[in-house]
């Protein structure tokens, strides 16, 4: 049981934390009502819920002042196209981070991304890998749909990445998986690495364990390569396990 002195020197340091978090993200503002949470610490497994808690309310807070950043976003020519901006959806503090490219017809439609038939197939292995949809966070390089589907042009990706790399830093994930070479590029930043070639290995974005693979919508014209990238997801897996192992925790997904 934690005394009155030590909760509340464990409220303060909080409150500290958050506000140099917000900082470190380029934030000069707070994007969250204070009055509107209580603070009740009784046990030790309670106040661990509770900064769970708060770091998860922190991030979604900081999610959505970036999606207010964005706006009506009008910074390139797909602005001209869309119907709806496709910001993300998914797990403020998401272990795990799905990256494709742009969305396509129905994203477009709905404001949600993957929810065609490639984000079927993302959804049925993600669910393989042992998660839930919702227990990951899902997005895309370029947030508005390209013409025809087409690919996102080089000033296309530049006017939306800074928008990723502040969702990336938001959400700090333990691993991303880059869908496609579009988005694999983009984050590795190399245009002439090709795709067939390095999937399946782990690189860094930023210090972040990163498995590129390909893309769901490939998959759906090439369904004899779905084990490749099961072979891929088996591995970030693996990657997942050893990080809880080396946390303590008992948390195992299935490979």
């Amino acid at each position: 049981m934690m005394d009155a002195s030590s909760t509340k020197t464990n409220i303060v340091e909080n409150i500290k934390n958050v506000l140099e978090f917000y900082q470190a993200l380029g934030f000069e503002r707070l994007p969250l009502s204070v009055r509107s949470y209580k603070l009740q610490v009784t046990s030790k497994e309670k106040n661990s819920s509770l900064v769970t808690r708060h770091s998860s309310l922190e991030k979604e807070a900081a999610l959505n002042a970036l999606r207010e950043d964005i706006g009506e976003c009008k910074r390139c020519k797909l602005s001209k196209g869309r119907t709806h901006i496709v910001f993300g959806e998914g797990r403020p503090d998401a272990k795990l981070m799905f990256i494709g490219e742009a969305p396509g017809r129905e994203e477009d439609i709905q404001a949600k991304p993957f929810v065609g038939d490639a984000g079927m197939l993302l959804t049925r292995l993600i669910e393989k890998m042992g998660f839930k949809r919702e227990d990951v966070y899902i997005t895309n390089v370029v947030k508005c749909r390209p013409p025809m589907n087409r690919d996102p042009e080089k000033d296309e990706i530049q006017s939306c990445i800074g928008f990723l790399e502040r969702q990336i830093e938001i959400i700090h994930p333990e691993i991303i998986m880059s869908l496609g070479r579009i988005s694999t590029r983009a984050l590795i930043g190399n245009e002439e690495l090709k795709l067939s070639a390095i999937r399946g290995k782990f690189f860094k974005y930023k210090g972040v364990p990163l498995m590129p693979t390909f893309h769901p919508a490939y998959l759906l014209r090439n369904p004899k390569d779905k084990w490749l990238t099961w072979n891929d997801a088996q591995k970030v897996i693996e990657k997942l396990n050893e990080s809880e192992k080396s946390r303590g925790g008992d948390t195992k997904w299935e490979t």
